[in-house]
Protein backbone atom coordinates (compact mmCIF):
# COMPACT_ATOMS: atom_id res chain seq x y z
CA UNK A 1 0.00 0.00 0.00
CA UNK A 2 1.40 3.36 -1.10
CA UNK A 3 1.48 5.51 2.32
CA UNK A 4 2.33 9.12 2.01
CA UNK A 5 1.97 12.27 3.90
CA UNK A 6 2.50 16.02 2.82
CA UNK A 7 1.20 19.51 4.38
CA UNK A 8 -1.39 21.36 2.12
CA UNK A 9 -2.67 24.48 2.48
CA UNK A 10 -6.70 24.41 4.24
CA UNK A 11 -7.64 26.85 1.54
CA UNK A 12 -6.37 27.50 -2.35
CA UNK A 13 -3.63 30.33 -0.80
CA UNK A 14 -1.14 30.41 1.46
CA UNK A 15 -2.33 29.86 4.69
CA UNK A 16 -2.32 27.64 7.76
CA UNK A 17 -1.20 24.12 6.47
CA UNK A 18 -2.75 20.97 7.26
CA UNK A 19 -1.35 17.35 7.19
CA UNK A 20 -3.02 14.90 4.87
CA UNK A 21 -2.47 11.40 3.54
CA UNK A 22 -2.57 9.47 0.35
CA UNK A 23 -3.32 6.07 1.23
CA UNK A 24 -3.36 4.66 -2.17
CA UNK A 25 -1.54 5.02 -5.36
CA UNK A 26 -3.25 7.54 -7.75
CA UNK A 27 -6.49 8.41 -5.09
CA UNK A 28 -6.42 11.63 -4.29
CA UNK A 29 -4.85 14.06 -0.90
CA UNK A 30 -7.27 13.58 1.37
CA UNK A 31 -7.13 15.77 5.49
CA UNK A 32 -5.69 13.18 8.38
CA UNK A 33 -8.95 13.75 9.97
CA UNK A 34 -10.74 11.46 7.13
CA UNK A 35 -8.81 8.61 8.63
CA UNK A 36 -9.70 7.92 12.00
CA UNK A 37 -7.29 4.83 12.31
CA UNK A 38 -4.43 6.38 11.32
CA UNK A 39 -5.37 9.72 12.94
CA UNK A 40 -4.40 11.02 16.43
CA UNK A 41 -5.41 14.11 18.48
CA UNK A 42 -3.55 17.06 18.34
CA UNK A 43 -1.46 18.62 20.85
CA UNK A 44 -3.45 21.28 22.44
CA UNK A 45 -0.74 24.17 21.86
CA UNK A 46 -2.08 27.62 20.71
CA UNK A 47 -1.27 28.35 16.56
CA UNK A 48 0.01 24.50 16.72
CA UNK A 49 0.06 22.63 13.40
CA UNK A 50 -3.36 20.63 12.29
CA UNK A 51 -1.99 17.49 12.22
CA UNK A 52 1.49 17.59 13.90
CA UNK A 53 0.77 14.70 16.61
CA UNK A 54 0.12 12.56 13.55
CA UNK A 55 2.60 13.48 11.09
CA UNK A 56 4.91 11.97 13.97
CA UNK A 57 3.14 9.48 14.34
CA UNK A 58 3.15 7.93 10.94
CA UNK A 59 6.71 8.74 10.38
CA UNK A 60 7.78 6.19 12.84
CA UNK A 61 5.75 3.81 10.93
CA UNK A 62 7.58 4.44 7.75
CA UNK A 63 5.10 6.67 5.66
CA UNK A 64 6.85 9.05 2.99
CA UNK A 65 6.82 12.98 3.12
CA UNK A 66 6.20 14.22 0.09
CA UNK A 67 6.77 17.83 -0.62
CA UNK A 68 3.56 20.16 -1.37
CA UNK A 69 4.89 20.88 -4.62
CA UNK A 70 4.62 17.34 -5.22
CA UNK A 71 1.33 16.60 -4.21
CA UNK A 72 0.16 19.75 -5.64
CA UNK A 73 1.19 18.18 -9.29
CA UNK A 74 -0.40 14.84 -8.58
CA UNK A 75 -3.40 16.36 -7.35
CA UNK A 76 -3.75 18.64 -10.82
CA UNK A 77 -2.77 15.49 -12.95
CA UNK A 78 -6.15 12.97 -11.05
CA UNK A 79 -8.22 15.84 -11.66
CA UNK A 80 -7.33 15.95 -15.41
CA UNK A 81 -7.60 12.44 -16.15
CA UNK A 82 -11.21 12.23 -14.28
CA UNK A 83 -12.49 15.26 -16.14
CA UNK A 84 -10.97 12.80 -19.57
CA UNK A 85 -12.92 10.04 -18.17
CA UNK A 86 -16.40 11.75 -17.26
CA UNK A 87 -16.42 13.68 -20.83
CA UNK A 88 -16.15 10.71 -22.80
Amino acid sequence: MNRQMCWLSKSSGDGEKVLYLQVEANKGWRPYTAYPQFAVPDYQIPGGSKGWATYQRLLKAGWTLVSTARANEFSTQVEYSESMVQNQ
